[in-house]
């Protein structure tokens, strides 16, 4: 369907025809056996709206069916282009109340074409739910307070769909001289979020839907291309190689990884398990949202079909191909020999069978690694195997002489034929004691795998990856080739603000552009608000919030005195990520009740629509720079001298304060400046003085207070 609709007609046309001659086009350009309950819905639309439609039956206006949005993978029952206004129609056949859930779902289109849909991008759009049963009609019209030319959503049964059509033709006084050519083929250029990406994928093999095309800057197709095209000459020529990726913030490393992982597996819509890839992340909430999320999302699919299929079995069947880099690793393991002798990792050949192609490798020719800058030292994987682990795995390897990058490479290079690592990047988002950066894998290709080619991102010269050093390190190296599409430059997820990672960048590190690029991000509808108030931060987030788009709060690990603002931090557990992340509004677990605030440990590579950054006294403007503290668990903030730990400590503020696809508000909070009868203070732990010199800082770029 080349116009992505499966009925268009003018009024004319659509009136004129037979009820089951609009069915027939229905159900011939519908891929697969359409219900029963979707052919009875069909049939109460087309009945109901070929009442509705008289009165603008000679106006040039059309009628589309089933209009399919990409991003959402989801269609609008109808859309009428009616005097230049698109009206979003979903009906709920046969229902008398309006759900909250339908509401947001009609909201989610409206916003959907106003973002993505080029040819929507300056026209009125009505999102009009009809429960066909329903008895009343909203009456009262409210243009969006937000001066997007999207109104409110509206609700109306059969017997009052015409009456409200033709009000909302008078409010906006529409006339009939306003159309809209080529809609339906309008270019349509969707943001995902990296759930929807993920669906997306998992459900069709392709990104082509879901990335930005019409931006030349964006390069997630040129990387992945790239990379394939490595994959394919190491195949060909039998060659073990590295791939380096590196990218700004939100601009779509984890996208990448996931859809190379997908079409290496997927060659031409067939798994192929032998010459396929696997997605590693060390990230635990990251995989374990992607999951449940693919997980559900294939399980309800399954049931639309009519296919019987269990949760359990779609979680299997998504783990296939992304996966915790700990099992992979626990696997690799459970095959040398142990103890390790002469600091020398051996595969042991009672404990492993010996296969021809694959050696003694796992069967994948592929791994993609993201955020390889968080692989884990010698001294981290050494102590973590020498105690047996922390993620039930029970195996110790008391002398364990390698980095997790070393033996992650050693763990491909078992292969006999070829194989293919993809390390995605990103810059000073270190964020846990123990991570190494980059340049543990330099250093490992550099001395162990000296036969590995190399083809690395010209951006992993810059200070934010391995402190500026990586030409130092690779200048030895004769297999490195440097390659611009391996860096991903602009920001997917703040589809408004490109500059945003940007003015974090010269914020935190306090540059002279900061208060310009702030201008920048502004101008672009990307508002950064500044609160001392969390009451007034989570009425900022309800107010932007519409439809299903999702908030939340986030605070760094080391923050510790949100409790007097009724902030309580998000369990570690996995579960509570998932639930905090994939819950709807109904469900107190999830983000948008804006009580349990997720840590960058939970968020890193996930995000949302809305934000707030909750800063507390642990990272402190004071004396024109930032000084670290961390709370003793009673009474004090000490000051933290250890400058790897305040590295980590920067770049947490980093990755929160660029999770936010539409807009983030900052709450730093006003402390307590009480005294006790006795004269001293009545909280010492949250004196204003620990938190006026940041705010200050921030309001002094003209970040606008609320």
């Amino acid at each position: 369907m080349a116009n992505r609709c499966l009925y268009i007609a003018t009024f004319k046309e659509f009136l004129q025809q037979k009820p089951l001659e609009v069915l027939g086009t229905l159900h011939n350009n519908y891929h697969g056996d359409a219900l029963t309950t979707t052919d009875e819905a069909w049939k109460g639309e087309i009945d109901i709206l070929q009442q509705v439609l008289q009165p603008w039956k000679e106006e040039n206006a059309q009628i589309i069916f089933e209009y399919d949005i990409p991003r959402l993978g989801k269609r609008i029952d109808v859309v009428l282009l009616l005097r230049g206004i698109i009206f979003c129609l979903e009906f709920k056949v046969g229902q008398k109340d309006a759900l909250q859930s339908d509401v947001e779902q009609v909201m989610d289109y409206a916003l959907d074409l106003k973002n993505f849909h080029r040819f929507s991008h300056d026209r009125v759009i009505v999102p009009i739910l009809v429960p066909t049963h329903h008895s009343t009609a909203t009456t009262e019209f409210k243009p969006s307070v937000y001066e997007d030319q999207i109104y409110n959503p509206l609700i109306a049964g059969e017997e009052r769909l015409q009456e409200v059509i033709s009000s909302v033709l008078n409010h906006a006084k529409a006339t009939s001289e306003g159309t809209i050519d080529n809609w339906t083929i309008s270019p349509y250029t969707p943001t995902p979020t990296i759930i929807e990406a993920a669906r997306a994928l998992y459900e069709n093999h392709s990104v082509e839907d879901i990335t930005r095309h019409e931006a030349d800057k964006v390069s997630t197709d040129r990387t992945i291309n790239y990379i394939l095209q490595v994959i394919d000459k190491s195949k060909k020529e039998k060659k073990k190689s590295i791939c380096f990726v590196t990218g700004v913030p939100g601009a779509g490393k984890t996208l990448v990884g996931l859809d190379v992982a997908i079409k290496q597996t997927y060659r031409d819509g067939e798994m192929d398990k032998e010459n396929g890839a696997v997605y590693l992340s060390g990230n635990g909430p990251l995989v374990a949202v992607l999951t449940e999320a693919l997980a559900r999302d294939n399980q309800k699919k399954c049931a639309a079909r009519g296919e019987r299929k269990n949760l359990s079995d779609s979680r299997r069947e998504v783990s296939e191909f992304i996966q915790i880099i700990h099992r992979y690793r626990d696997n690799m393991l459970a095959k040398i020999k142990n103890p390790v002798e002469n600091g020398v990792v051996e595969i042991d050949p009672e404990k492993a069978i010996h296969l021809e192609h694959t050696g003694y490798g796992e069967v994948e020719h592929v791994a993609i690694f993201d955020e390889a800058q968080r692989s884990w030292t010698h001294d981290r994987i050494a102590n973590y195997l020498k105690r047996g682990g922390t993620y039930g795995n029970k195996l110790k390897v008391p002398n364990f002489p390698l980095s997790e990058a070393e033996f992650l490479i050693w763990s491909l290079d078992q292969r006999e034929d070829w194989a293919v690592i993809v390390c995605l990047v990103g810059g000073g988002q270190e964020i846990n004691t123990g991570e190494a950066g980059i340049t543990e894998w330099i250093k490992a290709l550099n001395s162990m795998f000296k036969h590995w080619d190399v083809y690395i991102s010209d951006k992993l010269t810059d200070a934010e990856y391995a402190e500026g050093r990586v030409n130092e390190l690779l200048k030895d190296n004769n297999k490195v080739t440097f390659a611009e599409d391996l860096h991903l430059a602009v920001s997917l997820r703040s589809f408004r603000a490109e500059t945003l990672s940007a003015f974090v960048q010269s914020m935190l590190a306090f540059r002279s552009d900061a208060a310009e690029l702030y201008k920048d991000v502004a101008s672009r509808n990307y508002p950064i608000m500044l609160t001392r108030d969390m009451d007034t931060a989570r009425a900022w987030l309800r107010k932007q919030a519409r439809g299903t788009q999702q908030t939340g709060v986030l605070v760094t690990k080391v923050a510790a005195r949100f409790k007097p603002l009724a902030v309580h931090i998000l369990a570690q557990d996995e579960d509570n990520a998932v639930h905090w992340f994939l819950e709807d509004k109904t469900d107190i677990r999830s983000s948008n009740y804006l009580e349990d605030a997720a840590t960058e440990i939970q968020v890193q590579g996930l995000e949302l629509d809305y934000a707030c950054v909750l800063w507390d006294a642990d990272m402190r403007y004071e004396n024109g720079t930032w000084n670290f503290y961390k709370f003793n668990g009673k009474n004090k903030w000490n000051p933290e001298n250890n400058k790897e730990n305040r590295k980590y400590m920067l770049n947490a503020y980093r990755v929160l304060l660029t999770r936010a696809r539409q807009g983030i508000i900052i709450c730093i909070p006003k402390g307590n400046n009480r005294l006790t009868q006795e004269g001293f203070p009545e909280d010492p732990t949250r004196l204003p003085e620990f938190y006026d010199g940041t705010y200050n800082y921030l309001k002094s770029l003209g970040i606008k207070e609320i």
